[in-house]
């Protein structure tokens, strides 16, 4: 059986309030965008990933990943501002 280490995320300032669910869209939004630029085993956005993990339900993140194949997802995934600025 495989071992697990529980952590919460650590304390963000742009999210100071108890209700997270700002921070868990955010952190969703900030793991695909840093996966599109950098990769999945770039280490922030291993952050991102257990960040959102950790604090979105599971019913949210499968409908957004849903969303996301079928081009239907609401939020601002685009990276191209971010492209433009590491060359």
């Amino acid at each position: 059986m495989a071992d697990y280490k529980l952590q919460t995320p650590g304390f963000d300032a742009r999210f100071p309030q108890q209700n997270q669910t700002k921070h868990c869209y955010q952190s969703y939004l900030d793991y695909h965008k840093c996966v599109a630029l950098k990769g999945e085993e770039f280490a922030p956005c291993k952050v991102f990933f257990q960040t959102f993990q950790s604090l979105c339900p599971l019913d949210w993140t499968e409908q957004w990943d849903e969303q996301r194949e079928k081009g239907t997802f609401p939020g601002n995934l685009s990276v191209e501002k971010f492209q433009s600025e590491e060359k």
